[in-house]
């Protein structure tokens, strides 16, 4: 961290140059909703549900812009375009028209959804063509709905009949925007179209396989996302005809997983809902703030949205149910932290279960009182952790979970813990404009990385910046095949040996020196090694490394559990300073071993790496017991620091019945001048505050759900 106030104020430029460079604010209405509602009416609303109730619950909860269902599978206004099913509830009404009048009378932002994934019967018999279909060529049945058949996303039922009703329903009502669910198709589809249209492309016929080296699978991964940026262009440019403010926006994107390039929807996007709802099965409720990180990688100051669901969102898919007040407003708070806009959604007009609108209200209420410092310009983490599409796609494939995310959430579950501030970088935005602002970048398991992109990493170094980087980083290239040596071999200090350990069973790390990246295990004289590990040669000179192999060695019968080998010279670390820059290589799966053991060890040594990589303090430090999401932002007069209590018995697999609160929290934040005034939006409480030079000191006594701290410049 700088450490003077010139630095930090250079600093903090950087920052909003990066930011500015990356994608501008948005402009129109875009960025004025702070507060989303969304209302999914189901076919049987109309004539049913209490219109005047939720108009009143979207004012009781200042909700700035609405989200409602208007047609595609089900249209809930008088539609005219033929084969555009209504649904027969409405009768001679306008149940969608009555929604729109309501919400603009209290001076909402309105966007139509629509879904356009299935179809009725009729659909089907004047237009088969726009069904999808198998691999063994039968038309796509609905697989929860049996009466309905499923729709080719690439196809003329998108292409041509969704235009006419997306037209429409803009002509009619002149809403602000369209907001389509399930759009881009469900499972690859083999109609005629499909067949016809990627052959005209490629010269090829349709993929049998998931492998992505396959060149016709290769080929169809590019025309697939083509063709559906494609669509949303279309739909985009017919919108904007009809009302030159309004656009679509699709529900699209995400981390290392999602299918659409997320650098190219940053570009495209002036708005965008990361649609995370809840979590399900193990899953930390941190999940949601990394889907605005993630999100805001390629979005930059535009505005996104967090979707979050009222209900229990498992597999088995209840959708009427309730979720646990707390773990609503806990998901919901850990995505306001990380800079979503919350956007609340509810199932069905028809009220089963009230329990859920009493935290939803909070939340909003709270939200809608402290706005002023909500109104984030940019976050002030100086660490970013990189995560890549492309070593998804390309080298993890149909394996990616366990290959590259894993690896992601064992490493941000470490920040977490440590309390680090940190952003997220998608790896095609690696050029200084967009990494600058950071001092460290973590490359958890970014196998797959471009010759080019290794030079932007080694530039970044050069510049004076850090990074982190685990098991086989760089060993790939852009496509997934693997190199001779790793593309970063010259920052590592290591070469690839020709090897990888895929599975090591009983295997250790033994311990020596002083070097800082074993802080916190001065009595461990060694600790458990990962699982898989990638084999290396040392590049010249590099004595007395602080962490060597323990080579594995038996675990049964016990009698037989002992090491063969006691000590190595096989370095399972490599550090290295060069010019300003520091680098850190960990040769083996240290991350996403930490995600499926969680040993503490392996988390003080993630830890450390950034500790030491970084070399200057954290914009905020905060010292106490518990788990908390530490966050820190600069609005336009202010700077916020947000703390939420993760520490819960249920904080690894939800909900949550009750929060627990952490005893007091010893927080110092660095400014860039004292604050004329410091506030806690949470508590309201009045805190005692030290002033040191360029640092703020305070204790807050305990935090509940979450806290605040606003800090007026």
């Amino acid at each position: 961290m700088p450490s003077t106030r010139r630095d930090f104020l250079l600093t903090t430029a950087a920052a909003a140059a990066a930011l500015q460079g990356q994608s501008s604010a948005a402009t129109g209405w875009f960025d004025k909703p702070l507060r989303w509602a969304q209302l999914t009416l189901v076919e049987d609303d109309p004539g049913k549900y209490d219109l005047n109730f939720w108009l009143d619950y979207f004012r009781r909860t200042h909700s700035e812009a609405a989200c409602l269902s208007a047609g595609g599978c089900v249209a809930y206004y008088p539609t005219k375009v033929p084969l555009h099913y209504k649904t027969p509830w409405m009768g001679s009404g306008d149940p969608f028209g009555d929604l729109v009048a309501g919400c603009r009378k209290l001076n909402m932002v309105v966007v139509a959804r629509t879904d356009p994934h299935a179809v009725h019967q009729d659909v089907y018999d004047a237009h088969p063509d726009w069904v999808a279909v198998e691999a063994d060529g039968k038309k796509r049945r609905h697989w929860a709905s049996p009466d309905l058949w499923v729709t080719c996303a690439l196809g003329p039922y998108n292409f041509e009949f969704m235009t006419q009703v997306t037209r429409e329903i803009v002509s009619l009502y002149k809403v602000d925007g369209i907001f389509s669910n399930r759009w881009a198709g469900s499972g690859m589809c083999y109609c005629e179209h499909c067949k016809e249209n990627f052959h005209q492309a490629s010269g090829m016929d349709l993929p049998r396989t998931v492998n992505p080296h396959d060149p016709a699978r290769r080929a169809y991964m590019a025309w697939h996302q083509q063709r559906l940026f494609d669509l949303w262009h279309l739909w985009d440019a017919e919108i904007r005809k009809v009302n030159p403010g309004a656009c679509y926006i699709p529900n699209s994107g995400g981390g290392a997983l999602a299918d659409l390039n997320m650098k190219t929807i940053g570009e495209t996007a002036p708005i965008l809902f990361a649609d995370r709802q809840a979590r399900s099965g193990l899953a930390a409720p941190w999940a949601n703030g990394k889907n605005g990180k993630e999100y805001r990688s390629t979005m930059g100051r535009k505005p996104i949205g967090g979707i979050f669901s009222v209900g229990v969102e498992e597999t088995y898919r209840w959708k009427d149910s309730v979720q646990s007040g707390p773990e609503v407003k806990l998901w919901a708070l850990d995505g306001i932290a990380n800079g979503l806009r919350p956007w609340f959604t509810k199932f069905s007009g028809t009220l089963h279960d009230k329990r859920w609108l009493q935290p939803v209200e909070e939340v909003y209420t709270w939200h809608f009182r402290n706005e002023r410092y909500l109104r984030n310009e940019r976050p002030l983490a100086r660490v970013a952790m990189v995560y890549s599409q492309q070593t998804a796609q390309f080298y993890g494939a149909g394996s990616a979970r366990q290959k590259v995310e894993d690896h992601t959430l064992g490493y941000y579950q470490a920040l977490i813990e440590a309390r680090i501030p940190f952003e997220m970088v998608h790896d095609q935005l690696l050029d200084a404009a967009h990494v600058d602002q950071f001092k460290v970048l973590i490359f958890p398991n970014i196998a797959a990385l471009s010759d080019a992109q290794c030079r932007q990493i080694r530039e970044f170094v050069a510049r004076g910046g850090s990074i982190v980087a685990t098991h086989e980083t760089s060993l790939y290239d852009e496509w997934g095949v693997r190199r001779g040596d790793f593309g970063l071999a010259d920052l590592f200090g290591a070469s690839f040996d020709g090897a990888i350990d895929a599975r090591m069973q009983n295997s250790y790390l033994l311990l020596e020196g002083r070097h800082p990246i074993l802080a916190g295990l001065e009595d461990a004289p060694r600790i458990i090694n990962g699982v898989s590990r990638v084999h290396t040669r040392t590049i010249g000179s590099y004595p007395n490394p602080p962490l060597t192999l323990i080579p594995s060695y038996p675990d049964l019968p016990m009698e037989e559990v002992y090491p063969r080998v006691a000590r190595t010279d096989i370095p399972e670390v490599f550090l290295r300073e060069t010019g300003k820059g520091r680098v850190v290589y960990f040769p083996w799966d240290i991350d996403r071993t930490f995600w499926e053991v969680l040993s503490p060890d392996h988390g003080k040594l993630l830890r450390n790496a950034v500790d030491w990589a970084a070399g200057e303090p954290h914009p905020v430090t905060v010292t106490g017991p518990g788990t908390l999401d530490v966050t820190i932002w600069s609005q336009k007069d202010s700077m916020t620091v947000h703390l939420v209590n993760l520490t819960n018995a249920m904080m690894m697999k939800g909900p949550i019945r009750e929060f627990i609160p952490v005893p007091p929290q010893k927080v110092v934040i660095r400014v860039p001048a004292r604050p004329k005034a410091v506030h806690l939006l949470v508590s309201t409480a009045q805190p005692a505050v030290q002033y040191g030079n360029g640092i703020v000191i305070l204790t807050l006594p305990s935090i509940l759900d979450h806290e605040v701290i606003a800090l007026d410049l």
